[in-house]
């Protein structure tokens, strides 16, 4: 896989004509079609062939620049085609790409869409997850939980060996609640019934996995959040079920504020089967115009998360989404609304804005106005954006990745996974 960077006058076919590659594998790689319209700046995938693939040289192409496109070293090359020298090439020659092993990674995803089209999204994403995430069971002060149908989901990711994950949360009324979090923590009838009511739901639904999503814990409850999580895995783990949380992204374990301090990295870390970390949201709907995960945030969290939790537990959270913020931004004024990436492009196609890519954050973004004057910013994500998280994964030997969410659709991101990892399958 290579990426292309649109310049001005660029079209698929003069691609398709430069890189070798069929105009329906250019549509296929990047979600595009006949009519799409390219935007200067668009990033864009150029596949190349799987195994056993081979490779014509061409007049100034050299061993390196060939194993570059293809993503194998030039002692892969020089093995597969019997070379001594690498400069020993020329024009004409046919070459053996050898198969370029693939890491293989953990890969969850939730989903708020729960029915028939829950489904639909499940049967598109399934052959690229480990587990699906239905959000969520609303923990209630009483231990119960309210009830979704999830049944469908979880019948079809099934179907595409995928791990069903049971999420409980504390949300209430639009946002998580202090309240519900501290009195399941610190009522022990009440912990025990929510604990037993977590273990029937997984039986009758078939959840292999459990992912605890309590937010905005009061910063005292911090040692009982962990009690907690101990007498779950103490529940849960001799049935053969995994159990996970999702954690506020932290630089330090002395970090401050009442997302971060009750979410304790050490003991998430020895306690439970994997930790997913929730590294987006820098850029958010209500606050000033950002990336929503940019790398150079994402690194930091990671740089601490590595200390005290061991990598192979480590889910890095992603984006498959951006946001679209009216100018000039107003603390308190209107949200910025989510945009897809795939929405994002064709949005710069419409206003004819020019895509920039931000270097730090490794994220691109661009400005425009609508049809009542207003300036606009949209930062979102693209294949060069996912690719530099994608190596960060490799670089640190986590576990995998965890997406929020399914239902905003981003076609290159699926093939980019799918060109750097083996997606490990549970079922």
């Amino acid at each position: 896989m290579q990426i292309h960077t649109v310049k001005r006058g660029d079209s698929l076919w003069e691609m398709s004509q430069q890189y070798g590659v069929t105009l329906e594998q250019l549509y296929a790689a990047n979600g595009l079609t006949a009519q799409s319209q390219l935007v200067v700046g668009q990033a864009v995938i150029i596949p190349t062939s799987g195994a056993g693939a081979t490779h014509v040289v061409r007049a100034g192409e050299s061993l390196w620049k060939i194993g570059q496109r293809y993503g194998v070293t030039i002692q892969a090359l020089m093995e597969a085609n019997r070379l001594t020298n690498p400069a020993l090439i020329y024009p004409g020659m046919t070459l053996t790409i050898p198969v370029a092993a693939k890491p293989v990674t953990e890969v969850n995803a939730y989903t708020e869409r729960l029915g028939p089209g829950g489904v639909e999204l499940v049967n598109e994403a399934g052959p690229y997850l480990t587990y699906l995430s239905p959000f969520s069971y609303r923990v209630q002060p009483n231990g119960s939980m309210q009830p979704i149908d999830d049944s469908p989901v979880i019948g079809a990711a099934y179907e595409h060996r995928v791990a069903p994950m049971m999420v409980i949360t504390n949300f209430e009324n639009g946002t998580f609640s202090p309240e519900i979090a501290h009195t399941v923590l610190t009522d022990s009838g009440v912990q025990a019934s929510l604990i037993n009511n977590i273990a029937a739901v997984m039986k009758e639904k078939g959840y292999l996995a459990l992912n605890v999503d309590f937010e905005y814990i009061p910063p005292a409850d911090r040692e009982a959040y962990n009690g907690f999580l101990e007498r779950l895995v103490n529940t849960l783990r001799p049935l053969g079920l995994l159990v996970s949380t999702a954690v506020a992204p932290k630089i330090s374990a002395e970090q401050t504020g009442t997302l971060y301090e009750a979410h304790d990295y050490a003991a998430h870390g020895r306690i439970v089967d994997f930790v997913v970390i929730m590294t987006y949201e820098w850029g958010w709907s209500g606050g000033p115009p950002r990336a929503v995960a940019p790398i150079n945030e994402v690194v930091k969290v990671l740089n601490y998360a590595i200390t005290v939790i061991p990598p192979e537990k480590i889910m890095m959270g992603m984006p498959l989404y951006g946001y679209d913020w009216t100018l000039p931004y107003v603390q308190g004024g209107r949200w910025a609304p989510t945009v897809s990436p795939k929405a994002a492009v064709e949005r710069a196609a419409q206003f004819n804005a020019a895509i920039q890519y931000d270097e730090e954050g490794q994220s691109p973004y661009y400005n425009y106005y609508d049809q009542e004057g207003r300036e606009h910013v949209v930062w979102f994500e693209d294949a060069r954006s996912v690719q530099a998280k994608f190596d960060i994964v490799k670089a640190y030997k986590l576990r995998g990745v965890s997406y929020w969410k399914l239902g905003v659709p981003f076609p290159q991101n699926w093939t980019v996974l799918n060109e750097n990892f083996t997606i490990k399958k549970l079922v």
